[in-house]
């Protein structure tokens, strides 16, 4: 099959050369959910509502710029390969984006920092899309084999985790004051070579199927986006997605506030320790999930995560106090840790299978328009995980103001941060599990999707018997005599 970019293997390096992209996702969002509103609130002395407004009403702008990005990677044609193409000037456009997201501007008038900082927010969420949303569909153009896919997206999560522990302990060590601008723009640099460097490895190892561009007019953008959602495993999906990520997203935009207020052991070291031992924990999660995805299901390894981080982020509810014994949190933080290993493998290795569903229903082979209305939900997640944690935090009495002087909430805001540190995650999880339970594809399922394909292109000459005919309405959640339609994009 003809090839754009390196020469199709499988090998070791192939998946780390592939995994690489990942750790700009793993490792942005872990800064930003951490200390975008911990950086408006204490250095900026913004009110934690207005603060939390910010990526919240960001994802406005990316209700525009997903699935025009998502249709124009599916549009274009590149001696790079489309996706491929967009990674490398991804690659360049975000590193600098998250750059000025972290600029200081000296103005006393809070409307000029807001209006800033939400224009600066937009064009790094532009430039993450130019990114991210052809890397989450580069996968299905490379590979077509499910457990070969697996193993792919086991290495893709365990560079996110790698991020996730990079910028989830390196700022910790650079940002010893929470009130100062200059450590956080330390960090920003810092990040920025890193995330260039990791997905520009990506555009140079990895692969694309040449194959002809889709053609459609760029105005039906957002009428082939919303298309998507003809598809049942894609609706569910999207649910796994964003309880699974939000659930994340409110563990590290809340852990500073928690260690500082709840636990007051900032200064001790305590935010270093629960990073630390969550991201690790996490590391290891992936070692050992992954395999045990590749041998069962997707499905499988999120009904065992989910109770597992269920458990470890109730347990926490006992101990959410000042002189709290640190080593029984560190021992339910890496309870939390294993299982979003679990829960978090298996939501990228399903994104890559979405788009074959897709083809099913529309005859159309749109892997670019899928991952946009992925890369959507995730940047959904995080938008309103800070949206809500700022909203939450100013229900609680949280006071910027008392903040960027270094000082103390006071105790029943304290104790609101505990309950919103614990419950917020454990809701989330709980919609995860049942979301898991009746997602309706494994192995069997996927293969079936694929084998259909064939058939309606002509490469199968088998016939569809009535009991495939049910799974694969339960699939697609469409009927049979419906599938393979190109008036379904429509």
């Amino acid at each position: 099959m003809d090839v754009k970019g390196r020469k199709p293997g499988y090998t070791f390096f192939n998946r780390m050369t592939y995994g690489m992209g990942e750790f700009f996702n793993g490792g942005a969002f872990v800064i930003i959910n951490t200390y975008f509103t911990v950086f408006m609130t204490n250095v900026m002395g913004m009110p934690a509502a207005l603060a939390g407004s910010i990526p919240l009403v960001g994802k406005v702008w990316d209700a525009i710029t997903d699935p025009i990005m998502g249709n124009i990677t599916d549009r274009t044609t590149s001696r790079f390969g489309a996706k491929r193409f967009y990674i490398m000037i991804g690659s360049i456009v975000s590193a600098l984006t998250f750059l000025l997201l972290w600029t200081n501007i000296n103005t006393d008038s809070m409307i000029l920092k807001y209006l800033y900082y939400l224009l600066m927010y937009c064009l790094f969420s532009t430039g993450f899309t130019v990114l991210m949303v052809p890397y989450n569909g580069l996968l299905p153009d490379m590979i077509d084999d499910y457990a070969m896919r697996s193993k792919f997206s086991n290495v893709r999560m365990i560079w996110s985790t790698l991020g996730s522990m990079v910028a989830g302990l390196v700022p910790s060590f650079v940002i010893k004051d929470t009130t100062k601008a200059p450590e956080y723009f330390e960090v920003a640099i810092l990040f920025g070579v890193l995330f260039f460097v990791t997905s520009f490895v990506t555009f140079l190892g990895t692969w694309e199927k040449d194959k002809e561009a889709v053609k459609n007019n760029l105005c039906d953008a957002f009428k082939a986006a919303l298309s998507v959602f003809r598809s049942r495993s894609f609706k569910i999906f999207v649910g796994i997605y964003l309880t699974g990520q939000c659930a994340t997203d409110f563990v590290s935009g809340m852990a500073v506030y928690y260690v500082t207020e709840v636990l007051n052991g900032y200064s001790n070291g305590y935010f270093i320790y629960l990073m630390a031992v969550l991201l690790i924990s996490q590391l290891v999660g992936m070692l050992i999930f992954g395999p045990i995805m590749a041998k069962t299901s997707k499905r499988t390894t999120i009904l065992i995560g989910a109770p597992i981080r269920l458990v470890g982020t109730l347990g926490l509810l006992f101990f959410s106090y000042e002189g709290a014994n640190i080593i029984y949190i560190l021992i339910l933080t890496a309870l939390i840790g294993i299982g979003n290993a679990a829960t978090l493998t298996s939501i990228f290795a399903i994104m890559a299978d979405m788009a074959d569903v897709d083809e099913l229903i529309t005859s159309v082979s749109r892997p670019g328009t899928v991952s946009g209305m992925a890369t959507f939900a995730r940047k959904c997640s995080s938008g309103l995980s800070a949206g809500i944690i700022g909203l939450l935090l100013s229900l609680v009495g949280y006071d910027s103001g008392i903040a960027t002087e270094g000082l103390r909430q006071s105790a029943s805001t304290s104790a609101g941060i505990g309950y919103i540190y614990v419950f917020a995650p454990a809701i989330l999880i709980v919609f995860l599990f049942i979301l898991g339970y009746i997602f309706p594809i494994s192995r069997g399922e996927f293969d079936l999707v694929k084998k259909e394909i064939a058939r309606r292109k002509g490469e199968d000459e088998s016939t569809t018997s009535d009991e495939e005919k049910k799974i694969l309405e339960k699939v697609t959640g469409m009927s049979y005599d419906k599938l393979w339609n190109i008036q379904n994009v429509k």
